[in-house]
């Protein structure tokens, strides 16, 4: 069984419910989840794991939008945390990004080039939170044959997306989920997931399940 490590936790979602609903989902394709919401400890030595997933909101923060909130959630990702994710990468470990992850570690320049992208204040923004259409496309193994399908969440617009990107799924013209290969190893990011109503989309999530066998490399039989 492959283990994953979600780091979670901050504000205005939901992410212990998330994250939980994300690890039974990755569950169904033999991935075993721990979660913690202590970042900067867990990613102070390697994990012993497989794969990492960022299901969290951890951020400077930008003061002039934000200036009432509690600086519990203000965060800057030590230098040794930068380094084991991409020591990670350079394994040939998986790294799953999920929603809020385009909007984390504003404080490191290169987060968005492990990313694929992300978000730009106050450019950057995101519909009013509702059902939306998701237009599955391309032949990569995580989308080649699911059907398009509606959805509650939110769609993030505007995003600095890096040239290279080539969305897997999209909603209003607007890239949604990507994956690429980083150093040995592959990143996902998929901005849906902004509370639990996202998880309850069988396609949604038998692509996440399908994300995770990519990641790790192996197989993708996970069929609709």
């Amino acid at each position: 069984m492959a283990r994953n490590l979600i780091l979670s936790g901050g504000p205005f979602h939901d992410f212990a419910a998330t994250s939980a609903a994300l690890a039974e989902t990755l569950a169904e394709v033999g991935v075993e989840s721990e979660i913690t919401e202590d970042i900067t400890g867990a990613l102070a030595e390697p994990p012993e794991v497989q794969l990492i997933t960022v299901n969290a909101l951890r951020w400077q923060m930008p003061q002039d939008r934000f200036a009432g909130l509690r600086p519990r959630w203000r965060f800057s990702l030590p230098t040794a945390a930068r380094t084991t994710l991409l020591d990670h990468l350079d394994q040939g470990g998986g790294l799953l990004c999920m929603h809020t992850a385009a909007i984390c570690f504003d404080d490191w320049q290169g987060w968005p080039r492990v990313l694929g992208g992300c978000w730009s204040w106050p450019k950057s923004h995101h519909t009013p939170l509702g059902w939306t259409g998701v237009r599955v496309h391309g032949t990569h193994p995580v989308a080649e044959g699911l059907r398009d399908f509606d959805v509650v969440d939110e769609v993030y617009g505007d995003l600095d997306v890096l040239p290279d990107v080539e969305p897997l799924a999209s909603a209003n013209g607007r890239p949604l989920v990507w994956a690429r290969p980083v150093r040995r190893g592959r990143v996902l990011y998929d901005a849906l997931g902004h509370d639990t109503r996202s998880y309850d989309n069988e396609i949604h999530r038998t692509l996440l399940r399908r994300a995770a066998l990519w990641l790790l490399k192996r197989p993708v039989t996970v069929r609709e």
